[in-house]
């Protein structure tokens, strides 16, 4: 007799009976289901991907196989197949599976559901309970499932397209394997395609449709690796392709581009992409690559990226990683911060693209980050001394009885004749302006590209050293 494990509005699937795979039909969809849906891969065998997580003789394969699945977070981007495989899992091992949203289920559902479980486990039936982006659960939802995967009531597979080094609490992680998908190939997602045209009971055999290798590389290419993107494109554009004099629907590369509008973009805001493609940016810049820095501008602005922050990491390597061997780099970059705030987009790229070749292919230098770094340390590893006198500011005249001022020289208007402070040599200084105990310090060491070259002979020069 066939039971129902929650309530369906949650999204938890009827409990199958004892032989599984007549049960799991449930999860299954109906003909009038969306395509991506009925194409949902049932067997191990039919999942297309993943060839390092379920090919022959890797270790999740293995596991399936032999019934000893983990609890297990599944992390990967949309369309990988994260859900299809916690779904074939089940049906593999001939365990009950639920599954809930993180979305909208709350610690109650989670209590329900781990008690139907425990009374599974004590009639021998395991339990597959599988959470959909589990980065949305909270803390507190998080610790309700704990004691119920370290005490096996439940086998948890968890599915995030977030990094849950930071979105899944340790305790849950460490009593978990991560396995990472990978978005599909570009083969994978042909192939899926040619099955949804050659299913006649799931698929689209019976909607005679013709789909040409234009078409098909179209569609292939703008599904970017996600497998619902590929298929709700191709149903979408059946439905809009027009009948010929014989019936057929002919479907052209530009139906396939209507129908999608726009291309699918892997990337989100506050997730890893933000981080890793803006990492790529800036070290294409850092590399003076400016084909590879415009390449990836051009991903942040298509898929939305605020333009403030973009903005801000151009400055920031302006002053980082070019420095005074070009010090206009930054002023063009302030500059391209301030247009693009005041012109906004879609026109923002021009200072954004100007600013970001500018300072992909200026002269490099490290040395305004190491400079203040050696300065640092000293700050925070040697004694504070005080200033001294003759550096300190004396608006009063008890500070100029105490010799606050006394004996300073204004190098460039009372001593024209030694302004050039770098053709005398050290005992011959017109000051010395760090403490005592830090005189013989060097922060500052130019670099040997753009006018860091000339400033590393003055400075080499002024501090007494053989030029090199």
């Amino acid at each position: 007799m066939n039971t129902t494990s929650g309530d369906p509005a949650l999204g938890l699937f009827p409990e199958p009976p004892r032989d599984n795979a007549a049960g799991l039909r449930e999860l299954d969809a109906d003909a009038g289901a969306p395509l991506a849906a009925r194409m949902r891969p049932r067997t191990l065998d039919e999942f297309l991907g993943q060839e390092h997580l379920i090919g022959p003789g890797h270790a999740l394969r293995r596991a399936i196989e032999t019934d000893a699945v983990p609890s297990m977070i599944l992390w990967g981007p949309p369309g990988s197949g994260k859900t299809t495989l916690a779904a074939v899992i089940a049906r593999a091992t001939g365990a009950r599976f639920v599954a809930l949203s993180a979305v909208s289920a709350g610690v109650a559902d989670l209590r329900r559901v781990v008690s139907e479980a425990g009374r599974a486990r004590a009639h021998g039936r395991r339990t597959i309970l599988f959470i959909d982006e589990i980065h949305r659960f909270n803390k507190a939802q998080q610790d309700a499932v704990l004691p119920y995967v370290e005490n096996g009531t439940i086998t948890m597979i968890g599915a995030t397209t977030e990094n849950p080094s930071f979105e899944v609490n340790s305790a849950l992680l460490s009593r978990s394997r991560v396995f990472v998908l990978h978005a599909l190939s570009d083969d994978d997602i042909a192939r899926l395609v040619r099955r949804a045209l050659d299913d006649e009971q799931r698929g689209l055999r019976g909607e005679r449709l013709a789909l040409d290798e234009e078409a098909l590389t179209a569609l292939v290419n703008l599904a970017n690796g996600d497998a619902r993107v590929a298929l709700s494109t191709l149903e979408f554009a059946t439905t809009a392709a027009p009948l010929d004099s014989e019936g057929t629907r002919h479907v052209t590369a530009a139906l396939i581009a209507d129908a999608l509008q726009r291309r699918a973009v892997l990337y989100d805001k506050k997730g890893d992409a933000h981080y890793d493609v803006i990492s790529a940016f800036i070290k294409s810049v850092r590399g003076s690559d400016p084909d590879a820095a415009i390449y990836w501008l051009a991903r942040m602005l298509e898929a939305g990226e605020d333009l403030m922050f973009i903005a801000r990491r151009l400055v920031i390597l302006a002053s980082e990683d070019v420095g005074l061997a070009d010090s206009r780099g930054l002023a063009v970059a302030v500059a391209a911060q301030q247009a693009a705030h005041f012109v906004g987009m879609p026109e923002a790229f021009y200072p954004l693209a100007h600013a970001t070749l500018y300072l992909a292919t200026a002269p490099k230098s490290n040395s305004v980050g190491r400079a203040y770094g050696a300065a640092l340390a000293d700050v925070e590893q040697t004694r504070n001394d005080p200033v001294p006198l003759n550096l300190r500011n004396a608006p009063t005249g008890l500070m100029r009885t105490l010799g606050y001022g006394k004996s300073y020289r204004y190098a460039h208007s009372d001593y024209a004749e030694m302004a050039a402070a770098g053709d005398l040599p050290p005992a011959k200084r017109l000051e010395d302006y760090l403490p005592t105990s830090l005189r013989e310090r060097a922060y500052f060491e130019p670099g040997a590209q753009g006018e860091e070259a000339r400033l590393g002979a003055w400075i080499r020069k002024r501090r007494g050293r053989a030029a090199t």
